[in-house]
């Protein structure tokens, strides 16, 4: 066999090994989820009542506006606070709190007043990482006073296979993004 004919043979060898390589398909982007409604329920401590607040947005971005309850507390109380997470856009409505939950580690609930004084919140609920979850916790309110209350829910997946939740609101990206109106009267 000439030197053209070896060259051609390993050159086709090199093409069809080369060519039959397995190529990785790229891991599933992890999407953030579909929520049309945030639902706050406050429980002031020493009272079995529940008030409940909504914001809804059936028909997402760009449609009508939502509708956001102005929320109504007690000063100077503390409040066991539940955020629960629907999307109403299928029937029946779907709970988004479970994945949440399956997905502690790559999730936090963000609750921010504005003014700084209205409140504090503490969540009780905690990740696998002892980091917390935020579904639930405690909120205590300031002096009487009006201002907003900031309801986030960052996806914080992981990035290369490293965990990036560190109990914070920086990594990650919103899957829910709300403000209510707050007022604080006796």
């Amino acid at each position: 066999m000439s030197l053209f004919h070896t060259r051609l043979i390993i050159l086709l060898g090199l093409v069809v090994t080369l060519g039959s390589c397995k190529k990785e398909e790229p891991a599933p982007e992890d999407e953030n989820e579909l929520i049309t409604t945030v639902r706050l329920k406050f429980t002031e401590n020493g009272t079995t009542t529940t008030q409940t607040f909504e914001w809804k947005d059936l028909d997402g971005d760009g449609g009508a506006a939502p509708t956001i309850s102005a929320i109504s507390l007690r000063p100077s109380r503390t409040y066991k606070l539940e955020v629960e997470f629907l999307n109403e856009s299928v029937s029946p409505a779907e709970s988004i709190n479970s994945e949440i939950l399956e997905e502690a580690d790559e999730h936090l609930v963000v609750v921010t007043p504005s003014a700084s004084s209205l409140f504090t919140y503490t969540a009780t609920d905690k990740d696998s990482r002892s980091l917390p979850i935020g579904l639930a916790g405690t909120l205590v309110t300031g002096t009487a006073s009006t201002g907003t209350i900031k309801v986030q829910l960052r996806h914080q997946p992981p990035v290369n296979g490293q965990p990036v939740k560190n109990g914070t609101v920086t990594p990650g990206s919103d899957d829910a993004n709300v403000t209510f109106p707050l007022t604080l009267v006796p």
